[in-house]
This record gives structure tokens, sequence and C-alpha cells, in this order.
């Protein structure tokens, strides 16, 4: 009964952090109005996979050893600004949204290539690292099996896609993609620009300092 408590307790703080927005649902909802639905959720599968990186080195205590590394913190903090920002200078000058809410423009976005957006764009995020280390810390007892922390991992990966998937579904559904289509251009360069802020406020993220 000690471990569902835990359990229960971790993914109820950790599902409010994952509907929270940041740099995932924005790259979902770009991928989902830009290249269709398939985009959308590859892209969704991909963010909730990075996090089961971030538990195997959690788990292995590499975590806290970056955490309060300045030149490793560093080196992940910058990478993903530059991540952020590729991407969203790419987004300003992406293509029309596709007309139909499940097709992607042809040659454009392949699955793989849908699938690592969303996973690197979670685990170049810092700030996701910090937050599942916390998250763990504080949460999971140290005597808590090893198996029985992966099961809350994948449990937090799968409640990651599904929630994702949602946001894709809305997004893609032909009401609200008709009207986000209207804005053209004018949707890749508030998107893009979205991403480009992302990427400038990660690179203010400060490690934790170390004891």
């Amino acid at each position: 009964m000690s471990h569902l408590a835990e359990y229960l307790t971790l993914m109820a703080v950790f599902a409010v952090a994952a509907v929270a927005p940041g740099p995932d649902f924005a790259m979902v909802v770009r991928q989902s109005v830009v290249f269709g639905r398939r985009a959308g959720l590859l892209t969704s599968l991909g963010i909730g996979s990075a996090i089961l990186l971030h538990a195997s080195y959690t788990l292995a205590g590499l975590g806290f050893l970056v955490a309060h590394s300045l030149i490793a913190f560093s080196v992940l903090k910058w990478a993903g600004c530059a991540y952020l920002v590729y991407v969203g200078v790419k987004t300003w000058a992406a293509p029309e949204p596709a007309l139909d809410g499940d097709a992607a423009p042809a040659g454009v976005m392949t699955d793989r290539r849908a699938f690592a957006l969303g996973f690197l764009t979670n685990a170049l995020n810092p700030k996701a690292m910090l937050f599942f280390l916390s998250l763990f810390s504080t949460l999971v007892s140290t005597e808590t099996p090893l198996a029985v922390q992966g099961f809350y991992a994948l449990s937090m990966g799968t409640l990651l896609v599904c929630w994702f998937a949602l946001v894709t579904m809305f997004f893609t559904g032909r009401a609200v993609r008709d009207g986000l289509v209207r804005f053209g251009r004018w949707f890749n360069r508030v998107t893009g620009a979205l991403l480009i802020c992302l990427g400038i406020r990660l690179a203010l993220q400060r490690a934790v300092a170390a004891p």
C-alpha cells in the first residue's frame, strides 16, 4: 500500500506539471498544425520516450551529478537552447499548414524526424531533467525497488504521451485547424517566435547550487 500511495502522489504531481504549457506543448502544437495529425502523434511519442531517458540516468545517479556540475549542466542547457532556437527559425519559414488535418506535406516531415523532434525537445531540456530529479528525490523512497521506480517512470511517460495525443487530436480537429489555417504563415511566425523565446528562457536556467 505504501508503494500505491507513493505512485498516486507521484502521478498526481507529474500530471499537473505535464499539462503546463512549455517547449513540449509548443512543439506538439507546431507539428500538429503545420504537418498534420500523424506528425503530432509521433512527436508526442518522442516526448514521452524522453521521460525514460531522464528516468534512466536519474536512477543511475547521473542526474544528481549533472545537476550539480556547472560544466555538464551548461552543455545540456546550451544544446537545448540552440535546438529550440533552430526549430523556431525553421518554423518561422515553414510551409503553409496542410488543408487536411490527417495529412502532412509530402517529403517534409518523416515519421523518424517527427519522433526525433519530440524526443530531443524534452531530452535536451535541463528544466525537465531537474524536475524529474527533484520529483523522484522528494516523493520516492530510497527503499523503493528499482523495478517499481522503473514502473513509475514508464507510467509517467505513458501519461505524457496520452496528454499530448489529446492535444494533437484537438489541434487537428477540423474546426480548430480550419481556424488556425486562416492565419497561414502568421501561425508559423508566432509559433516560431514562441520557440525562440523558450530557447532564450532556457538559456537563463541555472544549475542547482552544489552543496
